[in-house]
């Protein structure tokens, strides 16, 4: 298959609320039929690649876990033209070798939200589409080449546990968590990777440790105080990882090992006679190479 033309997404989570590097910086204001994203979209060139910046959060993180409209963001990076999506967040550590500062390049999660909007599609047009492999291995394989090339703490692979939040875990769930075998936890990588699936998105995150969340009965809770300057030195780091991951890529892009890009041919259960014709209008830009066919 003939190279297409890259444009890369980047989510920026706690501490990462704008790309400076940005060359020829423009703010698009996008409305999606899921509401308003976090914040306008930041479009620029980075290493002669189109990047599109959001910050998932918004301006002053004034948008908790929880109400950000994980839909919104989604169908606005791809109605942006994004063709591959980076997730950066912060997390806790569920084991001693992964030190606060350490990024963590996720391959699989547990979902433990509520009330969040999970899907695009609903009564009148149904899709399952795939989680068992939800990130993209070429696009993992390039975060940990970069990691290595900054000389970033890291690890390739590891489940991210997702919680509601805004509060941090009781020290009875953090040990729980830790029986199920999560590396790391965090409050917003899910819905989001579900949603980039069907909007066959290939999407990959890197989760930067700030704290060892509170099964270590001998350290005192997680506050937001203990964990400020960890996170101001991984915002650092995430910058240089960014720096040095958008070359590496390159402006061209090959599609993804997992055959992501063509999620939907396999997903899709509702016939187009049953379709709802509203329902569709809403599904414009995520389905929209599979509605053209």
């Amino acid at each position: 298959m003939t190279a297409q033309k890259r444009v890369l997404g980047v989510l920026g989570g706690s501490g990462v609320y704008s790309m400076d590097a940005l060359e020829d910086a423009q703010r698009l204001e996008i409305e999606t039929p899921w509401g308003a994203p976090s914040d306008a979209l930041v479009k620029g060139k980075l290493g002669g690649v189109e990047v599109i910046f959001l910050a998932r959060h918004g301006a002053g993180h004034r948008l908790p876990p929880s109400h950000v409209n994980y839909r919104a963001n989604i169908d606005a990076m791809k109605r942006a033209g994004v063709t591959d999506l980076i997730s950066i967040s912060a997390c806790g550590s569920f084991h001693e070798a992964l030190a606060p500062g350490t990024f963590v390049i996720v391959d699989q999660f547990i979902d433990r939200t509520s009330g969040r909007e999970k899907s695009f599609f609903g009564p009148g047009f149904v899709a399952h589409v795939s989680m068992a492999d939800p990130v993209c291995p070429a696009l993992a394989d390039a975060l940990n080449a970069s990691c290595e090339a900054i000389g970033v703490p890291h690890k390739k692979g590891g489940t991210y546990i997702c919680i509601d939040g805004p509060q941090f875990s009781s020290r009875a769930e953090s040990h729980l968590y830790r029986s199920w075998g999560c590396d790391v936890i965090g409050m917003t990588n899910m819905p989001e990777a579900k949603l980039a699936r069907e909007a066959e998105l290939p999407y990959a995150s890197v989760a930067m440790v700030t704290d060892y969340d509170c099964w270590r009965e001998h350290d005192g809770p997680v506050e937001v105080g203990l964990i400020l300057e960890t996170l101001k030195q991984n915002t650092v780091n995430a910058a240089r990882l960014i720096a040095d991951l958008v070359p590496r890529l390159g402006p061209a892009r090959a599609p993804s090992p997992l055959g992501i890009e063509t999620a939907l041919d396999m997903a899709v259960i509702t016939p187009p006679e049953a379709r709802d014709p509203e329902v569709m209008k809403k599904l414009d830009a995520v389905a929209g190479r599979f509605l053209k066919r």
